[in-house]
């Protein structure tokens, strides 16, 4: 077989010093997004004199796990990072299935009534019932109270996140149905072995919304869950946060005595462990994320 030879654009002199002007500009934007989280990172392995003396840096002198005992010790923290976790995972699973299932039928052109289930949709994203309201459907009505579900269910479908899915499956070829149909498929087999695998981009995009929307539910998690058995992290940091904040404005204390790092310190350590594992999942789902926004957000 003849190789192919690679097509080489020459670009003007112009252009590459645009192109050199438009990486540095980049490269710049990105380093003043990552240095803050790389000095938290440093602050929370630093000594309570570093703090104290440094008021910027990347690299401690000294390294002291003192941060991360303190929040550790008790293990709040790690019944807390396993309550996210299973929130998190469960919702995300719970979020996909119904956002998927409702985006499907809405994007085929003749489902009878689609107009108006979608306006439906869009309705709930301009107006609301209010906090108060909410609270008494999910703690009164439904019983969810100290439950799991009070997590899930009020928030099963974001009608933005499920609106992009339904545009991006209505970019779809609608041909591919049509052969599925031909075939002997129906609308289940069609969903699930044509549509889904064709849509990994936005379905992964959205997976890591309603992921990090997950990860970082505080307010609910305060309101519904009172029982300390199934507190979420950011419940637990929350408190650790508190409590390390009065001992320190507390002058009767020694902090030496009690065995408790800097405040600054562990401020900065509870940054890191409730944002390093939502961030470890963004690599699997970058090389989808540009692609199924973009895709799905300007597709009508």
């Amino acid at each position: 077989m003849a190789k192919t030879k690679a097509i080489k654009i020459k670009r003007s002199p112009g252009d590459q010093l645009v192109q050199i002007v438009i990486y540095i500009f980049v490269g710049v934007f990105a380093l003043i997004t990552l240095l803050p989280f790389v000095y938290i990172v440093a602050g929370s392995f630093a000594t309570e004199r570093e703090l104290t003396e440094r008021a910027f840096f990347l690299f401690p002198r000294t390294i002291s796990m003192n941060a991360y005992q303190y929040i550790f010790k008790t293990g709040d923290a790690i019944k807390g990072l396993k309550n996210s976790i299973f929130v998190t995972v469960v919702g995300v699973l719970i979020n996909m299935v119904f956002s998927s299932t409702l985006a499907y039928p809405l994007s085929r052109p003749y489902f009878k009534g689609r107009k108006f289930f979608t306006n439906m949709v869009i309705v709930t994203m301009l107006f609301s019932g209010g906090m108060v309201p909410a609270y008494l459907v999910v703690a009164n009505v439904l019983h969810l109270k100290d439950s799991f579900w009070a997590l899930w269910l009020p928030g099963a479908v974001n009608p933005f996140n499920m609106i992009i899915i339904k545009n991006y499956f209505q970019g779809l070829p609608t041909e591919l149905e049509e052969a599925a149909r031909m075939d002997g498929c129906n609308d289940l087999q069609i969903f699930c072995r044509i549509i889904l695998p064709l849509s990994k981009p936005v379905l992964a995009s959205v997976t890591l919304f309603y992921a990090v929307t997950h990860w970082n539910s505080y307010f609910n998690a305060m309101m519904y869950i009172s029982d300390s058995n199934k507190e979420v992290i950011q419940i637990v940091l929350r408190r650790i946060i508190f409590l390390t904040s009065a001992v320190a404005n507390d002058s009767g204390f020694d902090w030496g005595a009690m065995g408790i790092p800097p405040q600054k310190a562990v401020k900065m350590a509870t940054t890191v462990v409730a944002t390093v594992p939502i961030l470890l999942i963004y690599p699997f789902v970058q090389k989808y994320f540009t692609q199924g926004v973009m895709v799905g957000s300007v597709k009508g």
